[in-house]
């Protein structure tokens, strides 16, 4: 099918692209110490939508991989699917928490029954610095709650811009 190859083409040069241009670039502030924190009580671990290849490199290159026990990339599959997976192998939903960036990650964490932590684009040091200080505690003691969840889930869509960056 043409439009298919056209497709496998596409996704194929933006993974090139992707890998080529992702060096040199820090976490946000407050990262490093998160996922060391997360890493003492929990099994961590990154999914993405970006190619494995690139993701391990990033976090190799910035010292945090250490912290998670797997880097899963878009060949895992959607976010969803690896959620579910985490889920199907033993973890309780509850005592899942998706950190994440957009409202496809907030889908995903619903989808399994685990608690979503927001991310704000344009605010992330922000965010970052809440998990760090206050939320990394409420879920490690349990005490992140449904109530707590929503406050910070009301707050992330509230802030999304009604046309993503990327977009034209």
């Amino acid at each position: 099918d043409p439009e298919l190859e056209l497709a496998l083409e596409w996704s194929e040069a933006v993974n090139r692209d992707v890998a080529r241009m992702v060096h040199g670039v820090p976490p946000f502030p407050f990262v490093r110490e998160c996922l060391e924190r997360i890493s003492a009580f929990a099994d961590a671990m990154c999914v993405s939508a970006t190619p494995v290849a690139a993701l391990t490199a990033e976090w190799e290159e910035n010292n945090i991989a250490r912290y998670v026990r797997l880097i899963a990339g878009q060949e895992a599959g959607s976010k969803k699917d690896m959620l579910k997976a985490a889920v199907s192998a033993g973890y309780e939903p509850s005592k899942v928490l998706m950190i994440g960036d957009a409202p496809g990650d907030l889908q995903a964490a619903r989808s399994s029954g685990a608690r979503f932590y927001p991310i704000v684009p344009g605010d992330e040091e922000a965010s970052w610095e809440r998990l760090l200080g206050e939320s990394l505690e409420a879920f490690r003691r349990g005490a992140y709650s449904a109530d707590y969840e929503a406050v910070l889930i009301d707050s992330f869509l509230k802030r999304l811009p009604a046309v993503p960056p990327w977009k034209p």
